[in-house]
């Protein structure tokens, strides 16, 4: 049961306690990050999409040093929808190995997240 002193305790539409998660990713030019994240809202598989300016990336990649330029795009999702969002960035990625990280959201505005699971049921 949700528990109306606490701004995380948003329940969901079946009346059980929503959790919610940010789920990052990059990819290697703004107009993919555009297209990734159109479709995640379009797709009720995320609230939000937010697309940061380019990042420097450094990693080993095949048995070298790579450095390439990226933008990253963060989803705000209920972690009910996880699953889904992460199967559609796989397919519409066209990395091998896309960076795909959730991390828990411990806190928030209670409208927000109350927006948040409205808008990905």
């Amino acid at each position: 049961m949700a528990d109306p002193s606490d701004p995380n305790d948003v329940p969901d539409p079946t009346g059980q306690q929503a959790r919610f998660l940010t789920v990052m990713t990059t990819i290697d030019s703004e107009a993919k990050a555009g297209r990734l994240a159109r479709g995640a809202i379009e797709g009720r598989l995320a609230a939000c999409a937010q697309i940061g300016a380019p990042v420097t990336s450094v990693f080993r990649w095949d048995n070298a040093v790579e450095t390439s330029q990226e933008w990253q795009v963060l989803f705000k999702t209920a972690e009910a929808r996880y699953e889904a969002l992460e199967a559609y960035l796989l397919d519409a990625h066209d990395y091998d190995t896309p960076e795909i990280i959730a991390t828990p959201v411990t806190r928030g505005g209670a409208g927000y997240l109350s927006w948040v699971t409205k808008e990905t049921s």
